[in-house]
């Protein structure tokens, strides 16, 4: 099994940064593709962004792209999501989930197998 628990989310103004963080405990987190989602109020779950196992490939959602990095340290068993400029439309609950298909990381929520609770992301001025 795999406990993960996210922290670094907050209140931050339009066009601001934070940093969210993933910590992992349990089975083996190098082996494990990770990913971030987010779900809005009033809005299904929705892919952020995710990494392979190794960190070799990444993966943005579109209206990420440019914003967002994803990165994740094995040593250290963490995952990040760097977050620029951000937007009010950035306002959401954001979870890290562990996925242990060993391929390119996937984009649908439903493939993952490790959830963490969340942490929560306002943006506003």
């Amino acid at each position: 099994q795999v406990q993960l628990v996210e922290s670094g989310g907050g209140l931050v103004q339009p066009g601001g940064s934070l940093r969210l963080s993933c910590a992992a405990s349990g089975r083996a987190f190098s082996t494990l593709a990770m990913g971030w989602f987010r779900r809005a109020p009033g809005k299904e779950r929705e892919f952020v962004a995710g990494i392979s196992y190794g960190g070799g490939t990444r993966d943005y959602a579109d209206s990420m792209k440019g914003r967002f990095a994803i990165s994740r340290d094995n040593l250290k068993n963490t995952v990040y999501l760097q977050m620029n400029s951000l937007e009010p439309e950035d306002t959401a609950d954001y979870y890290c989930a562990g996925d242990r298909w060993p391929g390119v990381p996937r984009r649908q929520d439903y493939q993952y197998d490790y959830w963490g609770q969340g942490t929560q992301v306002a943006v506003s001025s």
